[in-house]
């Protein structure tokens, strides 16, 4: 296992690096890789540079306190981690080990319907609140029984993923032959080096039943969806505004979109009775060329006004990071590749590694800045670009015949 102590890991940097050594190249590029030009994932970090902060100094900060709410729930940290696929693949039982390390860090854990763990053991293996991410692959009824299980199991809210009527072009994929791998037969063998380059990796994998399926999608024929099946289910299930009435229904308890970048989807989804908003581009991983999050993030907290939670994810690398996105009305982040590297590095132990970074990071960015409290920060503590606070072209409203 990689040591993810410090001094010798100091920043998330350091935790893509160890997991660049210890996972195949296809899954690495998985967790690291974006849509076509990836113009967008490096603009959702680079954004970050464009907002600068303002300290007030000579002020005495003893203590700094990071608990916050979040749609009502205490948590001891404003950073959810994101709901990541397929993290199974990149250490053993990956997102019940996860889900441990943010409930010993009192963070929320977001589990992602593409999981390879099934949702009851996820939820058995944090003592922390946990939330659960809902794709319609599998269709409806699928989707209603995955909903009661995962309420049955103690999940607090529902996270509805908006932004993946189609798979994004993830062209790294293609390069690694991720289609030839899960088909099989002749036309994978160029393929196998990257994973026999990695042995360690590939037992541990196949200790833990090899290719996967998705446990939580349960079809008709009572089997769980085959991993192959993913993007031609995600092409078959896209969520209208229309399926929040029936997914309201069948969870009920708080739900929360994901995938808002426009002032005017924010307006739509808390018309249509959310609780909460997350401002994301999917990890720039979907359409390649919108809005960096940051970026959108203040044009959405206009428009929502109060009436729900804000919450926002890509690109944080940093405690400042985080706070910027507070700055910004942020009510909390969610962070997916900062822990997926420290997954991919070295299991649990990463995943902690990386939650104390942040941790960190945030305790001495509040001390700095003269802040006592992460519900302190404003945009008092910050300047951003003034066009930032214009808003921006918006299109016409919403009919009642568009779904």
């Amino acid at each position: 296992m990689a040591n993810v102590a410090a001094p010798r890991v100091v920043n998330i940097s350091d935790l893509r690096r160890l997991a660049a050594r210890r996972l195949p190249r296809a899954v690495f590029d998985y967790i690291d890789g974006g849509a076509e030009g990836e113009v967008t994932l490096r603009e959702n970090a680079r954004v970050f540079d464009a907002v600068t902060f303002r300290p007030r100094q000579a002020v005495a900060v003893p203590r700094c306190e990071l608990g916050t709410t979040v749609l009502g729930t205490p948590v001891g940290l404003p950073i959810l981690l994101a709901p990541v696929g397929s993290s199974r693949m990149f250490y053993p039982r990956g997102e019940e080990v996860a889900a441990r390390e943010a409930g010993a860090a009192g963070a929320i854990y977001v589990l992602s319907t593409l999981s390879g763990c099934r949702l009851e053991d996820v939820k058995g293996a944090t003592r922390g609140p946990a939330w659960y991410q809902l794709y319609l692959v599998g269709g409806p009824e699928a989707a209603r029984a995955g909903l009661a299980r995962a309420r049955a199991a103690g999940f607090s809210a529902l996270v509805v993923t908006i932004d993946t009527p189609v798979a994004g072009s993830r062209e790294r994929d293609v390069r690694n032959g991720v289609a030839e791998l899960l088909r099989g037969g002749p036309s994978m063998l160029p393929f196998l080096p990257q994973f026999l380059a990695r042995p360690r990796w590939l037992l541990d994998f196949m200790r833990d039943g090899g290719l996967m399926a998705f446990p939580n999608v349960v079809g008709p024929g009572g089997r769980p969806l085959p991993y192959l099946d993913v993007t031609t289910a995600l092409e078959q299930t896209t969520v209208t505004w229309k399926d929040l009435g029936w997914i309201r229904q069948a969870w009920g308890g708080p739900l929360l979109v994901k995938g808002v970048l426009t002032a005017t989807d924010a307006r739509r989804a808390v018309d249509e009775g959310v609780q909460g908003v997350v401002v994301s581009n999917h990890g720039a991983r979907q359409l390649d060329g919108v809005s960096s999050t940051l970026r959108a993030l203040p044009g959405v907290v206009a428009a929502v006004s109060g009436r729900a939670d804000v919450l926002m994810d890509g690109g944080i690398r940093r405690g400042s990071d985080v706070v910027k996105a507070l700055c910004l009305g942020a009510r909390a982040v969610l962070v997916g590749r900062a822990y997926a590297y420290g997954l991919g590095a070295a299991g649990g132990p990463g995943v902690a590694r990386a939650i104390d970074i942040l941790r960190g990071d945030l305790v001495r960015t509040l001390t700095l800045l003269g802040c006592p409290s992460v519900r302190d920060l404003d945009r008092s503590y910050v300047d951003a670009p003034p066009e930032w606070e214009q808003p921006a072209r918006e299109p016409a409203p919403y009919v009642t015949s568009r779904t």
